[in-house]
């Protein structure tokens, strides 16, 4: 078959772990392969159907606060020896270097997420290349490609004016992210397609693990930026420059 060198590296082009050159020429044959495309998008859908029966059982925070209540101990009012003082004095040093330990571990946690939102983002940007019907409102008018959104998203955003500029409008779909519906935008420049995601921000799993205009993970084959405003956390990714990224970012700010 034609496409069985493709195919074999289908798996580490969906990771990201290509050669940025190779990335971007994978991209170009997945769009115009059907055989390719098809598959890059089951095994995408796999990937997140995995991911998300792994979530499926995680306990919620208030189960969490429930169990730390009944294990907490009652303190007790005691006096100790001045010898006791000492060996507590210690204990607080010790304590103090689990803090910082625990700190970070949390930075640490904090990082982890925030690759795993870029490679969950990174996963629905590549999907929708390799899918057939990339959206599902068609439209380059943004008075018809918004309202289609009203009653399938938990909340409202604006599009921004493209007059003048390089940028069309190609239509939107449904996303999700952390099992949250957002609204998916596709736009073209230049030949590149650049998706925009937008989420409802408290209803991700740990928001502020994300972070404003921090670089995404150095693994990404794709540009990208993104940004929190009126409760609601956008993304921009494609394969297009970082100039272009940041430019459709500020006129969608400009729009809100």
């Amino acid at each position: 078959m034609v496409c069985e060198s493709w195919k074999a590296k289908l798996d580490t082009y969906l990771d990201g772990e290509l050669p940025e050159q190779e990335m971007r020429t994978f991209d170009a044959h997945v769009r115009g392969c059907p055989s390719c495309s098809a598959d890059a998008l089951a095994r995408v859908q796999m990937k997140r159907t995995i991911q998300m029966a792994g979530k499926r059982f995680t306990p919620s925070a208030e189960f969490q606060r429930r169990i730390q209540q009944k294990i907490a101990s009652k303190p007790e009012r005691r006096f100790y020896p001045a010898w006791m003082l000492v060996t507590a004095a210690a204990a607080v040093f010790a304590a103090a270097a689990l803090t910082s330990t625990y700190v970070a571990n949390r930075s640490a946690g904090n990082l982890a997420y925030r690759e795993h939102v870029f490679s969950e983002i990174a996963d629905l940007h590549v999907a929708t290349l390799a899918s057939s019907s990339p959206v599902d409102v068609i439209s380059t008018d943004r008075h018809t490609v918004k309202p289609w959104f009203q009653g399938k998203i938990p909340f409202a955003f604006n599009l921004p004016e493209l007059q003048n500029s390089e940028f069309s409008l190609v239509g939107g779909s449904m996303a999700y992210l952390d099992q949250t519906p957002g609204a998916h935008l596709i736009y073209d420049v230049r030949k590149h397609h650049i998706s925009v995601f937008v989420f409802q921000e408290r209803s991700l799993n740990s928001p502020a693990s994300i972070g404003d205009n921090s670089p995404s993970p150095k693994n990404l084959p794709f540009n990208t930026t993104t940004w929190s405003h009126g409760g609601l956390r956008y993304f921009v990714i494609g394969d297009a420059s970082l100039a272009d990224i940041e430019h459709l970012a500020k006129l969608f700010k400009e729009s809100s």
